[in-house]
């Protein structure tokens, strides 16, 4: 037996006499499912700010070549991360007296798909919607308001507003998470420190803000975003003249 210390540690680590050495582990294959996951966890623990191919193939443990033969470019993974977090949105069979709050419950679910993912709803912004997944959660939006009696091109066009709402309500939040996160977040004010100034203001220039600084200043959790929702669509069944191109045309 080796007495040498280095000599046995050798063995230790040699290969058995006919045994055949153990291949190496299969890198898992990439798929557009793959990156998806990657492009989330990335989003989930660095931010939508973070995101490219090239932070995404490093998640995978490959190359961003390996990522060109399922993805044409960046806007193509926000496609994926936007028809990916719509295919966890649960759609009602339409209801004609519940159209209003069946609309709220989808645009809900929507919301905190985004949450999840900060900034996330930037990509929403920035494509328009090819995914099957995006598609039908529209397809199915479309289909409650129509069965609410909402005239199609109205019902087009509060979609759009919807999306839009949704979309830029959630990368707000996303936006004051992250900085009240950041050491230096001192701008960042509490209800209280705003009432605070605003009710400091000059009363002579601002007379306004200073009175009414706590209705400026008020809604807690997604008050807000139920607010502006239900205003939205309980407007919608109310008349309105036809737009200037219709009536020229």
């Amino acid at each position: 037996m080796a007495s040498d210390p280095r000599q046995r540690r050798a063995a230790r680590h040699a290969q058995p006499p006919g045994e055949p050495a153990a291949a190496p582990p299969r890198k898992k294959p990439i798929t557009v499912d793959r990156i998806t996951d990657a492009a989330l966890q990335v989003v989930a623990a660095e931010g939508y700010d973070a995101l490219t191919i090239r932070r995404v193939a490093a998640v995978l443990g490959t190359g961003p070549s390996s990522l060109y033969a399922h993805i044409v470019s960046k806007e193509d993974i926000d496609d994926l991360l936007v028809g990916r977090l719509c295919s966890e949105v649960v759609l009602p069979e339409p209801d004609p007296t519940r159209w209003r709050q069946q609309i709220l419950d989808v645009y809900e679910q929507i919301r905190d798909q985004y949450l999840s993912y900060p900034g996330v709803s930037r990509a929403a912004l920035g494509v328009v919607p090819t995914n099957l997944s995006t598609l039908r959660v529209q397809e199915g939006l479309l289909a409650i308001l129509l069965t609410g009696g909402i005239e199609p091109r109205n019902a087009a066009w509060v979609l759009d507003a919807l999306s839009l709402y949704v979309s830029a309500y959630t990368l707000e939040q996303s936006l004051v998470q992250q900085r009240r996160s950041h050491p230096d977040q001192e701008w960042v004010l509490g209800r209280e420190e705003l009432i605070r100034r605003f009710t400091a203001l000059p009363a002579d220039t601002y007379p306004q803000t200073r009175r009414y600084a706590a209705e400026l200043t008020s809604g807690t959790g997604h008050d807000r975003f139920d607010f502006t929702l239900g205003l939205i669509l309980d407007n919608l069944t109310q008349p309105r003249p036809a737009p200037a191109s219709d009536i020229a045309g």
